[in-house]
């Protein structure tokens, strides 16, 4: 498969250190896909699961060294932290092995259109300010991605779909997590107004989404847990929201796909 090549990959969420993460999925994708400069939006390294079990396997050491490759062979390379790898938020504008830390970047598309780059839980208000409670639905959030790794072989035993996540099913069919969803994207977006910004870039909430808001752009990356999502931008400015499977070295994208121009 040859690889593809864009002007920026926006990536999230990838919690290694974790069970729960898709390392394989994301080595593929790192190898496939090409861009100049590279955003990694937050929760790399998920140091809550590493302060309950070590857990570091060879892939996960792999990935890191994938991404330090592609740094020393150009790609601009833009850590932006998240919650659970808080800690890095330190130090922010250091340089470490030609990775900048920055806790916000503003994007600037080919077009002049600034956006937003964070991770988001700046604007979640339970990781804020009761974070014993998020802790507590980490843990609720990791047993269902655990049961659904347990279910996956049966799944494609029985020829259903083995994509199918257990933890997206019981989130969007909780009412008070779709309406978090909504009140998590809406209190981003209202901040935009603020800093006179066109758009925002996020993960955090695991929903990859790419949306109109109020004349703003809302672009959220998703994961590499049970999505495997990444936001790309192309040279000419369109931005696309792909989802990556490891099947026999295909990619299945999304048709969802904007054209980010400063016309709109």
């Amino acid at each position: 498969m040859d690889k593809n090549n864009y002007r920026t990959i926006w990536i999230s969420d990838l919690h290694l250190g974790s069970a729960q993460c898709q390392a394989d999925v994301l080595l593929d994708f790192l190898k496939h896909n090409e861009s100049e400069k590279l955003y990694l939006v937050g929760d790399i390294i998920d140091f809550w699961s590493l302060s309950k079990k070590m857990y570091w396997p060879r892939e996960h050491n792999t990935v890191i060294q994938k991404v330090l490759r592609k740094a020393r062979h150009g790609t601009r390379i833009i850590y932006v932290p998240g919650n659970h790898d808080e800690n890095v938020r330190d130090y922010n504008n250091y340089v470490f092995g030609d990775i900048i830390i920055k806790n916000t970047d503003v994007h600037v598309t080919p077009e002049g259109r600034q956006l937003l780059v964070v991770h988001g839980d700046e604007y979640d208000t339970i990781a804020q300010y009761h974070q014993w409670i998020a802790r507590l639905g980490s843990v609720g959030y990791d047993f269902l991605l655990w049961l659904n790794r347990i279910l996956r072989p049966v799944r494609r035993s029985l020829g259903i779909h083995s994509n199918f996540s257990l933890a997206a099913f019981v989130k969007f069919k909780v009412k008070n997590i779709v309406q978090f969803i909504s009140d998590y994207e809406k209190s981003i977006v209202a901040t935009l107004r603020d800093k006179g910004l066109d758009g925002v870039i996020c993960g955090h909430i695991h929903h990859a989404e790419i949306k109109e808001m109020e004349g703003f752009l809302y672009v959220n990356t998703g994961d590499f847990v049970e999505s495997c999502t990444a936001i790309v931008e192309h040279f000419n400015g369109a931005l696309e929201l792909v989802r990556w499977r490891k099947q026999e070295e295909t990619v299945i994208k999304t048709n969802k796909r904007r054209e980010v121009n400063a016309h709109e």
